[in-house]
């Protein structure tokens, strides 16, 4: 930074240098004083040099400027990025995507614009305004005196739309922020929004949001636009005004021709330095509205991190305990309310339960993608609160009901739960979930590109897919949250063999609505308005009057009966 402001220093230097050159030096002494020829040849020569130095500076500065914003915003970009993924799932169920990814777009290019430009821009400027003072009092203190009368009315004008613009950019990225949302939502659920013909109601969402911003960008726009030419105006004024008393006094013998061609110079300088640090000035309020936000969201307080005040979670075997747990999301609107059980190292339990029960929060619980209210969630004797999350997490294998696959190659989609994992191991683990034999027949087989989301695979090819990524990281924990709801009858019976053969060793919590699945289990717990209303096995719960019962015939029944 100090190399590039080096540059900014010597620029500023050299432009100020000119109009002296060519007043005092070219008119007063050349031309009208020496008279010399051959003196005039070299002071026009020392000219074209002086401009052919000044481009070479400007080179340098403005790549070393823009060297040295770009890192910054790189870095910053990848540190707003980590601290997203460190952030809890409570942060994301209250934020919007779109308005996510417009810090990381729109405020982040608003910042790169101020710091790779408007800093260098600022700096320059100021110097030069500074030196154009110092140069018009040391030519005519008196004349300088009637060109400062305009400054502060241009000051006034600069603090009173400059206020209008920064309010207005803070409006217009939170517009942005919505127009994104909404085509992050369209986008994400295209396929819903076909089925449904929804395309109409879509394009109406996207187009009033899109009108919103543009009401607001226009606001923005007209005080910028009203700025500048103000601005002009109130400095091209004053300039008049000295051109005229400058006149004067060079009629009367108190100011050279040359000096005057100079004052008159850099008074035509001072308009430059005022209109462009007018102009950054609107830009950097554009840039401090989009740091506040971005401040914020790096304010944002993130999961435990790994630290001497959290344990690091040993190879666990597995039990899983629950102890008086209650949780909300919102305070006052309890999911689950003082739930207590014990799944045993190697056991399969069922958790089953009408719709809004608590199942999914329950698992979350587990995984420790939230902490309980009150009560206590331990595996093997920790209380999950005192573990670092990640050493837990490694040991947690999740297949979730609606399974997300990234943009890249099968293979990899697969290895995220491992990425040292060979290629061998990556096909066992596809041919334990029923994967194999789908790849293979994909046209570039395990290096076939999922598509964005998976969007080129079928729903049980991504389930099948995220069972082999959990099955490959080996895990002492296996949660599946309707992993075979996607599933044809073929497929679910052969993903219900593999699971047989992996769940040996491993404790295995089954959320499902599948008769056959919840037939795997061990044992089955029902949960109801977030409390655990029964537990058995399947045979004791059938034969026994309760919730149980009335959802195997009702519902789990009914779904065999359909398949």
């Amino acid at each position: 930074m100090a190399f590039s402001l080096f540059f900014v220093a010597l620029q500023a230097v050299i432009a100020l240098a000119i109009p002296l050159l060519f007043g005092k030096g070219i008119i007063d002494y050349v031309l009208l004083e020496a008279r010399e020829p051959r003196l005039l040849a070299l002071v026009a020569i020392g000219a074209v040099g002086l401009i052919a130095l000044k481009g070479l500076v400007v080179y340098a500065q403005t790549y070393s400027m823009n060297f040295v914003g770009q890192r910054l915003v790189t870095d910053l970009r990848a540190r707003v990025y980590d601290h997203l993924l460190k952030l809890p799932l409570d942060f994301y169920a209250r934020r919007r995507s779109g308005e996510l990814i417009s810090r990381m777009t729109n405020d982040m290019a608003a910042v790169q614009q101020a710091v790779t430009m408007s800093i260098g821009e600022v700096v320059h400027y100021s110097l030069v305004l500074i030196g154009v003072l110092v140069a018009i009092f040391w030519l005519h203190w008196q004349l300088a005196l009637i060109s400062l009368v305009v400054l502060p009315l241009a000051a006034l004008a600069v603090s009173r739309y400059g206020s209008r613009i920064r309010a207005f950019s803070a409006r217009m990225h939170e517009r942005i922020g919505d127009m994104a949302a909404v085509v992050g939502e369209t986008i994400g659920a295209i396929r819903v929004v076909k089925a449904f013909t929804m395309e109409g109601l879509s394009r109406s969402r996207f187009q009033e949001a899109n009108e919103r911003s543009f009401a607001v960008s226009m606001k923005s726009v007209q005080a910028q636009a009203t700025l500048k030419p103000v601005v002009e105006l109130i400095l091209v004024t004053g300039m008049v005004v000295v051109l005229w008393a400058g006149g004067r006094e060079v009629l009367v013998g108190r100011l050279s021709v040359g000096e005057l061609m100079s004052f008159l110079a850099y008074l035509g300088m001072l308009s430059q330095p005022v209109s462009a640090l007018t102009h950054h000035f609107a830009l950097v309020q554009q840039a401090a509205a989009a740091g506040e936000r971005i401040g914020r969201l790096l304010q944002e307080q993130t999961e435990p991190q790994a630290s001497a005040a959290l344990q690091t979670l040993p190879r666990i075997t597995g039990r899983v305990e629950f102890q008086n747990v209650s949780f909300a999301y919102e305070p006052g609107t309890p999911v689950l309310e003082d739930v207590s059980f014990t799944v045993e190292p190697g056991e399969t339990v069922a958790l089953v339960g009408p719709s809004g029960a608590g199942k999914s929060t329950l698992v979350n619980l587990i995984a420790r993608f939230y902490d309980p209210d009150a009560g206590s969630v331990r595996v093997d004797g920790y209380d999950l609160k005192s573990v670092d999350p990640r050493s837990l997490r490694r040991q947690i294998g999740l297949v979730p009901q609606d399974p997300v696959l990234f943009g890249v190659s099968i293979a990899e989609n697969i290895a995220v739960s491992r990425p040292d994992a060979k290629m061998e191991e990556i096909r066992q683990a596809a041919e334990l979930a029923y994967a194999h034999d789908f790849i293979t027949r994909l046209p570039a087989g395990y290096d076939t590109v999922a598509g964005e989301r998976g969007a080129s695979l079928s729903g049980g090819q991504r389930q099948r897919i995220a069972i082999a990524r959990a099955i490959l990281a080996d895990p002492r924990i296996l949660i599946l949250d309707e992993a075979t709801s996607a599933l044809d009858s073929e497929s679910e019976v052969a993903i219900h063999a593999a699971l047989q053969r992996i769940r040996q060793g491993r404790t295995v919590i089954l959320i499902a609505h599948r008769a056959s699945t919840v037939m795997m289990a061990d044992r089955i717990i029902v949960l109801d308005r977030g409390r655990v209303v029964q537990q058995g096995t399947h045979q004791e719960l059938s034969q026994r009057p309760g919730l149980y019962r009335r959802l195997y015939h009702e519902l789990l029944g009914g779904l065999e009966a359909g398949a």
